[in-house]
């Protein structure tokens, strides 16, 4: 049986062929350390996630570590006040490269029942960290979450170590790096903001 990251296999000779990209892929796939860190009840689905019952450690990613700076993987899951946003941001930066985020939960997508009238709710969290994989719901069901993690592995699938042939002629010289393989469809909302602490909020205004 074969398996993604493996290209070649010869039962007779018990070798199997594969690339150091593709080895060490699989391997951070398999190995994702999410963070201990909730916001609202969309925590009590990612909790139940966790549980025996949908049983996040089949995919590798049971080990919820107690702090960012072990963890490269932030389920944003509940709604992110502007008073939160500061926080959720320093939590991002402390995390080590690389890192994704998954946004679960309409609060945590877009502001969701809070959009009009919640003055105090950040209106996606996108404006305050990069996200990677949008998890609708109210709330989503654990297996949506899997789903959200599933894409992250396939993004994990798709990085390039090397670089790109032809480019670094010169002795001593780098070349460009080969362009990632992003999975599709894939959208990233992320809004570069002026001011590095405070979330864009003027392109978000009700005026109906």
């Amino acid at each position: 049986m074969t398996q993604a990251w493996i290209e070649g296999r010869f039962d007779e000779e018990s070798v199997v062929l594969t690339t150091i990209e593709q080895a060490i892929n699989w391997a951070r796939q398999s190995s994702i350390w999410p963070m201990t860190f909730g916001l609202a009840c969309c925590a009590i689905e990612m909790m139940a996630t966790g549980a025996s019952r949908f049983d996040i450690d089949r995919f590798g990613a049971g080990a919820f570590r107690a702090t960012p700076r072990q963890s490269d993987l932030m389920i944003v899951a509940g709604t992110v006040t502007y008073k939160m946003a500061s926080r959720v941001q320093r939590l991002y930066h402390q995390m080590p490269d690389p890192k994704f985020v998954i946004a679960m939960g309409a609060c945590t997508v877009g502001g969701g029942p809070y959009f009009k009238w919640g003055y105090h709710v950040v209106k996606g969290v996108d404006l305050v960290v990069p996200v990677d994989v949008y998890v609708p719901g109210c709330p989503p069901r654990p297996e949506a979450l899997l789903e959200g993690l599933m894409r992250i592995q396939d993004k994990i699938r798709g990085q390039r170590m090397g670089r790109k042939k032809g480019t670094g002629t010169g002795f001593g010289t780098r070349g460009l790096k080969a362009e990632d393989e992003l999975p599709l469809p894939h959208h990233s909302g992320y809004v570069q903001t002026t001011v590095d602490i405070e979330p864009l909020t003027d392109h978000q205004k009700i005026t109906g």
